[in-house]
């Protein structure tokens, strides 16, 4: 969680490229209940708090906007999502699920963008062609959100990917250890009476 949380920081990772969706994904999945919630929650809050002081103190853009709210409702949301899964469910199953999270996570944000618009942006009027431009080409002066919505989906993907993998892999590795005879002096003791007796 501290090296996520380092991975935050403004301009280490392409916008909107983030292992939030899988980290909050994932802990529903195999995190114990109340830690699934509270971990990756206040992590992500913490780090907020950091990023919008930079931006307030760096560049003058005051982001603590009680829009940014539903943010955490969709990363519950994700990580209700992976508890619904469950670390038993496939491989390909656990990768679809971090991706659906990743898309949640994009259409809800983007739609609050557009609807409480907490920056004022003159592009996002409450009609159906507003709506389209918050999904799709976003506020001039920055990158569309379409480049946001690709960044996201490829982010989710590849961090739901190698952590669901790794822990299958680690799975996989124990089940094969307790599978293997013991090879012990109580073995070899047996194996000699065997030969033995069959001399």
């Amino acid at each position: 969680m501290a090296v996520f949380a380092a991975t935050r920081w403004p301009g280490l990772l392409p916008q909107n490229f983030s292992a939030a969706y899988a980290i909050a994904f994932c802990a529903g999945v195999y995190f114990p209940r109340r830690l699934a919630w509270w971990l990756p929650l206040v992590t992500l809050f913490a780090t907020d708090v950091l990023i919008n002081c930079y931006y307030l103190l760096a560049h003058d853009i005051d982001s603590f906007k009680p829009a940014q709210l539903v943010n955490y409702l969709v990363y519950g949301l994700i990580i209700l999502l992976g508890t619904k899964l469950g670390p038993k469910a496939a491989w390909f199953k656990l990768l679809a699920g971090g991706i659906l999270g990743a898309v949640m996570f994009y259409l809800i944000t983007n739609t609050a963008s557009w609807f409480f618009n907490p920056f004022h942006n003159p592009e996002y009027t409450k009609t159906l062609g507003g709506w389209i431009i918050a999904l799709t080409k976003g506020t001039a002066g920055w990158p569309q959100t379409w480049e946001f919505f690709r960044n996201t989906l490829l982010s989710g993907g590849l961090f739901t990917g190698l952590f669901v993998g790794a822990m299958k892999l680690s799975e996989h590795l124990e089940s094969a250890q307790e599978r293997e005879p013991e090879q012990g002096p109580e073995a070899e003791t047996g194996k000699g009476a065997t030969e033995e007796s069959s001399a």
